[in-house]
Parts: structure tokens; C-alpha cells; sequence
């Protein structure tokens, strides 16, 4: 059994544990639950620079903490300063380190575009994710089966919400893509070995719908990388623990985007 196979097992009984915890009826009766949600794709296109999605990231599986003492105040108020589009919080405790009280903070502090960085399973966790603030879900095509995705993507855009559909090769592109995707992430980290390749985006790129704002996720390390992407039509770049290995999270993006544009 690979790390990814074992997270979902968790997953699946974290989420039955937070059905009997938090009703949906609570849930819909959430300070946020009744916000319009910000969209992530207008943010990224209408900004004048290149669009980084920030991530708050404490740890993972591969590369254990990352970075457990910096504050969610602190970190997406510098990544905003910084010029990133929107953030990615993580809000999965037992392998990532982080809390939807993570997300619910940032969303009271920003009112920027939020995406809940989690492993969807189940249509709970989309109305949980709206009800902590979030505008943007996380829906990866090596977890869930295409009739699902499809699912859980129209349930999503039932509630406003963006969806951000994550793929590793050509076969999940290929099997997964739906009328409910709004941005299409490639993750250049295998989640089976967790190895990074940049090539992973470059050979999927031309692939890619139109229809879909392009993402590269993971091993984001180097402006250089950046610009390179760009130019295989990628617009958004998923970043976090380049950023979060640093003491100041928020300038070490400042100066990543600055370096991308200059």
C-alpha cells in the first residue's frame, strides 16, 4: 500500500468522525456559508503580474515539517504583500499539519481568493469547505474515479465555488476532464514516490483544454522555472514549501515574483 493509498483510508474515516462532530445543518448556518466566493481564475488573469497561489504548508509525508512556527496571520498577510493571487491552506491534520481553523482564519483576515488544499472525498467536505470561507476545491483525478470527480465537481458549482482539478499524466487528463473544472492543475510530484518533475507540466501542456486556466503544482523552486512555464501557457503556479522553508514566507514570495517579471 503506497502513502497515497493510506491517506484516503484515513480520510474516509476522518470524515464519517467530523459527519457526527458538525451536521451539515450547522455547517450551512456558518458566519461564511452564505458569502459569495471569489474567483480565483478572474484574480489570477486579471493581475498584472505572474499568478502564484501561495500555500500555508506546516508538513508532508516526504519531507516532515516544514515549517511549524510561523503564524497563518503572519504568512498570508506577507504572501498578499508579496503579490500572490490567491492562497492554498492545507487543512489535513494528520499528514499535512494543518486545521480548517487554519483556512477560516485566513479567510478572516484576507478577502482574497482561498483554496482548501484537502483530499475530497465526499460532498461533506465541499459544504465544509465553504463553510470555513473557502472559494476554490481540490479535486485530484489519482484519488477519486471520473464519475465522481464529475459529481463532486457539479456539486461544487452548485454552491459557487471554483474547481481545481489536479492530474499527474496523460491518462487522468485524458479520463477526467468535466464540464465542472475551472482551473487544471498538473502535479510535477508523484504521489506514490513523492519524486518531482518539471517535465511532467511541459509534456501535458499542449494537452490541456483552452477551456481551463493551467496550473503547475510542486518542485516550484526557481523564477527561472516560472518563465519557462509560461511560455507553455501555464498561469498559475502553486507554491509552498519554496516559501515556507524560508523564515519569511511572505518575502521570499515578494522576491520570487519580482524576479519572475523583472
Amino acid at each position: 500500500m503506497n502513502i497515497l493509498e493510506t491517506i484516503i483510508i484515513s480520510k474516509k474515516k476522518e470524515v464519517l468522525a467530523r459527519k457526527e462532530l458538525r451536521s451539515v445543518q450547522v455547517l450551512e448556518g456558518s458566519l461564511h456559508f452564505e458569502r459569495k466566493p471569489c474567483s480565483l481564475v478572474s484574480n489570477i488573469r486579471r493581475m498584472a503580474q505572474v499568478g502564484i497561489i501561495a500555500e500555508f504548508k506546516r508538513k508532508s509525508p516526504s519531507k516532515g515539517v516544514i515549517n511549524n512556527q510561523i503564524s497563518i496571520e503572519e504568512a498570508t498577510t506577507g504572501y498578499l504583500q508579496g503579490g500572490a493571487a490567491g492562497l492554498s491552506i492545507l487543512t489535513d491534520m494528520e499528514y499535512f499539519g494543518g486545521a480548517s481553523e487554519d483556512l477560516a482564519g485566513a479567510r478572516s483576515l484576507h478577502s482574497c481568493p482561498i483554496l482548501r488544499k484537502d483530499f475530497i472525498i465526499d460532498e461533506y467536505q465541499i459544504i465544509e469547505a465553504k463553510s470555513i470561507g473557502a472559494d476554490v476545491i481540490l479535486l485530484i483525478a489519482a484519488v477519486l474515479p471520473p464519475n465522481k470527480l464529475r459529481m463532486l465537481g457539479e456539486f461544487a458549482k452548485t454552491m459557487g465555488m471554483e474547481v481545481l482539478l489536479e492530474v499527474h499524466n496523460e491518462q487522468e487528463l485524458q479520463k477526467s476532464i468535466n464540464p465542472f473544472i475551472d482551473l487544471l492543475g498538473v502535479n510535477n510530484r508523484n504521489l506514490t514516490t513523492f519524486e518531482t518533475n518539471i517535465s511532467v507540466s511541459k509534456s501535458l501542456a499542449a494537452q490541456i483544454p483552452q477551456d481551463f486556466l493551467k496550473v503547475s503544482e510542486s518542485g516550484i523552486d526557481d523564477p527561472r522555472v516560472v518563465s519557462e512555464l509560461m511560455t507553455y501557457g501555464f498561469e498559475g503556479f502553486l507554491i509552498g514549501e519554496h516559501f515556507m522553508r524560508s523564515e519569511d514566507p511572505g518575502s521570499t514570495c515578494d522576491g520570487f515574483i519580482k524576479t519572475v517579471m523583472s
